[in-house]
């Protein structure tokens, strides 16, 4: 997809979004002694039938981006709008139709369904507490749709989720939330808790079901080559912020950011030859806690290229002539002021 038609009509628009926890200490827990800042300063926009896909190292942001989408946590700062509608500050009773729309696939299909329910009443539960199950006739062959739409057998209706495979779980966990027929569904690393040889069935699913049925994806995951195959474009996280954003191909072909390229230069190849000559980019040292994030660039202590200027100074998300965004002072600022009329959202 060209950038200029995601910019035209977003379905999604995540604006300056900061999601800050405070640290507290004392018997009640009254005295605020550091703040956790998760989240901060993320924008992005999604538009219909793509794939937007946030990557990163575990306890770069991306889940609490996915929730602060789906208003399961307030956020402290920023703008999102569904469909042209600021769902930002919603109460409950405001999300409720929106939650129609919106639907989220969790990473552990185990614990995220409950242990004492039949499968049948798993996937229509959803129609049930919106009021969509007129009766049980409907109800019973929306069900029995669902399950065929994601290749369960009609008799494991009556199966508790125990009696499954990982596998079969997250198509309960994909029927579950197929059954509102959403636009938008948030996929928080949906097929990390799978066996490998599991993980292509699942991501082959959830791309026949985009072509089918016109999902939006937002997709949360650290494995790389998954996000390579599922996405239309990619925006890389370290440390609460986006520090590359891109179309997929530019992104893996084209790597600008210094810690995109080393997690790229991490992806094995599977031809020995190739991978032997292969130049390796490593990452030095350990993530710094989010509670005391580095001064500057936060990836600068761990940067092999980092300048002086890194330590001072937080780059600002800038884009190339081609809507390549990058944070980093390698590229400066006259790049990003050149082609500042095409940064998307």
């Amino acid at each position: 997809m060209a950038m200029n038609e995601i910019e035209s009509d977003p379905l999604l628009q995540v604006e300056d979004l900061k999601v800050h926890f405070p640290v507290t200490e004392g018997v009640l827990g009254r005295k605020q002694v550091a703040t956790v800042k998760a989240v901060d300063g993320v924008s992005f926009s999604l538009r219909s039938g793509e794939t937007f896909s946030l990557v990163g190292e575990s306890g770069c942001g991306k889940s609490t981006t996915a929730l602060s989408v789906m208003r399961m946590l307030t956020p402290t700062a920023g703008r999102i709008a569904f469909a042209g509608e600021d769902i930002t500050r919603h109460t409950p009773a405001m999300m409720r139709p929106i939650r129609r729309q919106i639907q989220m696939v969790y990473q552990d299909p185990f614990s995220s369904l409950n242990p004492r329910m039949k499968i049948a009443d798993i996937i229509g539960e959803p129609l049930v507490v919106h009021g969509m199950a007129s009766d049980k006739t409907f109800y019973r062959k929306q069900v029995a749709e669902l399950m065929d739409l994601v290749g369960l057998l009609p008799n494991m209706a009556d199966r508790y989720p125990h009696e499954f495979s990982g596998g079969q779980r997250q198509r309960v966990g994909i029927a579950r939330a197929l059954a509102l027929r959403p636009r938008l569904i948030v996929c928080d690393e949906p097929v990390s808790a799978l066996d490998v040889s599991i993980q292509a069935q699942i991501i082959n699913l959830f791309m026949d079901l985009q072509q089918e049925l016109g999902l939006t994806y937002l997709f949360i995951a650290h494995d790389i080559s998954v996000v390579r195959h599922m996405s239309d474009r990619v925006a890389v996280m370290y440390l609460g912020k986006i520090v590359e954003m891109a179309d997929r191909d530019a992104l893996f072909d084209s790597p600008r950011h210094p810690y995109t390229q080393a997690l790229l230069s991490a992806v094995p190849v599977a031809d020995p030859a190739i991978e032997s000559h292969r130049p390796q980019q490593l990452i030095v040292g350990e993530v710094p806690s989010v509670r005391n994030p580095p001064s500057g660039c936060r990836f600068h202590p761990r940067c092999v290229q980092a300048m002086e200027q890194c330590s001072q100074t937080a780059p600002e998300l800038e884009a190339n002539q081609q809507g390549h965004l990058t944070s980093c002072h390698l590229y400066g600022s006259a790049e990003g002021r050149l082609a500042s009329a095409e940064v998307p959202g």
